[in-house]
């Protein structure tokens, strides 16, 4: 599983759009985005789930086991 900086920043780049551009469209501020980036780990949840639906995706719980399980 990628990890979410990773991911963010590979589509950004994929579509062509800086760090501000993306912010922007994504609609949070730019510290967002790059702590997002930088792997920060003490991010707002909400804000991540904007950007993240720029993709189409969202944070959501998965169950270890699950997850685990999915991976196998």
């Amino acid at each position: 599983m990628k990890e979410l900086a990773q991911f963010v920043k590979e589509r950004r780049k994929e579509v062509n759009l800086t760090q501000e551009e993306f912010a922007e469209r994504s609609g949070v501020a730019l510290t967002v985005i790059r702590k997002i980036e930088q792997g920060k780990t003490n991010l707002n949840m909400d804000k991540v789930n904007l950007v993240l639906k720029m993709f189409g995706h969202q944070l959501a719980p998965v169950s270890l086991k699950e997850n685990i399980e999915s991976n196998n």
